[in-house]
């Protein structure tokens, strides 16, 4: 495997990873008793943390990529065969 999947494995891990870890520890206005003005969502986040949330997903991808290179390397799962075409 290049260089090349590799990356691209690891960002899809990464975005898949971000969707789980961003509503972790969020406040809503609603949830926290602050009324918003000016047409502002009740349920909008009081205080986001995205720099901490992307570090804490980027450590989780990591973990998940480095455990399924391992898993692919060593071919713990077999990947299925796929006949070949021959003109």
């Amino acid at each position: 495997m290049g260089p090349l999947t590799m990356f691209a494995i690891f960002i899809m891990i990464w975005w898949v990873t971000l969707f789980v870890t961003l509503p972790f520890g969020n406040v809503s206005h609603h949830e926290a008793g602050v009324e918003t003005k000016d047409g502002g969502d009740p349920g909008a986040p009081l205080v986001t943390n995205l720099k901490k949330k992307m570090l804490i997903n980027t450590g989780i991808a990591f973990v998940v990529w480095a455990i399924s290179m391992i898993v692919i390397h060593f071919g713990l799962i077999p990947a299925p065969e796929f006949p070949h075409y021959r003109p």
